[in-house]
């Protein structure tokens, strides 16, 4: 496979006359004399077998084949520069990707700042980011696919660090048959009507977390969508607080009456996979994760 017969040195010279003007202008910007600017074009000119500058009076102006090779130039300049920033990124210790994944009872808002910070400091860093429930993470890490993981559950052989208790309340919307009893309800009162439970994303152990053996069952696979299916009538569930707050203050959503088991918690921990090799990036992200979560006001 033979190589390019042009050079990008060659590129950023033809880049530098149509952004600058003139052939003077560019040697100036280029630190080169004019005639060895000259002598790049018509180079480069003779190598491609097109003229990409045609004289039109005292100017020398693009040709129709030089504006699409401009545009080309300047996408091949641009993407060699970025591939420069990439390998001094790597150089310095920044990974070329970052794979992230989150139990959806992460607060969304929360982590998408958190992204947006980490974009900004690791621009050159792919970040790959993988919303789970209950057993998803831990599976990701037991078979080493993520950096980053914000799980419920912390599998054997891995530490993690605490990072937040989320309150689940067993809820219905306020015109729900369960509300209209007008009691105190305990689980043989749910069991006739039908429960919202999210997904595990897990594969191999996957669980039924807070299945009561209700008469019907819908099973979704986004925290969202068992919200919302809860606001409609669909029927009844245990959701999270914080991510249902505008429902509960509007009263479309009404915590069920139970005598015991209307509140439930569940705490998710931050892990690295493994510390000692961890780069830059994932550093970087579970310092933003951890501040983000001391400033949360729950």
């Amino acid at each position: 496979m033979s190589g390019p017969r042009t050079s990008l040195e060659q590129w950023h010279c033809f880049l530098a006359v149509v952004d600058e003007g003139s052939y003077a202008r560019a040697a100036e910007v280029l630190h080169k004399s004019q005639s060895a600017v000259t002598y790049t074009i018509q180079k480069m000119e003779e190598q491609l077998g097109v003229s990409v500058f045609e004289i039109r009076g005292r100017k020398a102006e693009l040709t129709e084949a030089g504006q699409m090779l401009y545009r080309r130039g300047r996408a091949l300049i641009d993407e060699a520069l970025r591939l420069e920033k990439s390998a001094k990124s790597v150089a310095a210790g920044w990974e070329p990707q970052l794979r992230i994944v989150c139990d959806t009872l992460f607060p969304s808002g929360v982590m998408l700042d958190c992204l947006d910070d980490l974009s900004t400091h690791c621009p050159n860093t792919r970040i790959e980011c993988i919303e789970s429930v209950l057993s998803g993470a831990e599976e990701a890490l037991l078979e080493r696919r993520c950096d980053v993981a914000i799980t419920g559950i912390v599998p054997p052989g891995f530490l993690g660090d605490h990072l937040m208790r989320i309150k689940f309340m067993a809820v219905a919307k306020h015109d729900h048959p369960l509300h209209l009893l007008g009691r105190e309800l305990d689980y043989r009162d749910l069991r006739p009507f039908r429960q919202i439970v999210v997904r595990d994303s897990g594969v191999r152990r996957q669980r039924d977390s807070g299945w009561l053996d209700a008469a019907q069952r819908l099973t979704v696979s986004r925290m969202d969508t068992s919200i919302n299916a809860v606001s409609r009538g669909v029927g009844f569930a245990w959701l999270p607080a914080v991510a249902m707050r505008d429902e509960l203050a509007s009263g479309l959503i009404k915590p069920l009456p139970m005598v015991e088991g209307g509140e439930r918690h569940a705490d998710l921990f931050l892990i690295l996979p493994n510390r000692d090799l961890a780069g830059a990036a994932a550093l970087r992200s579970e310092a933003f994760i951890k501040t983000a979560v001391a400033n949360l006001v729950c």
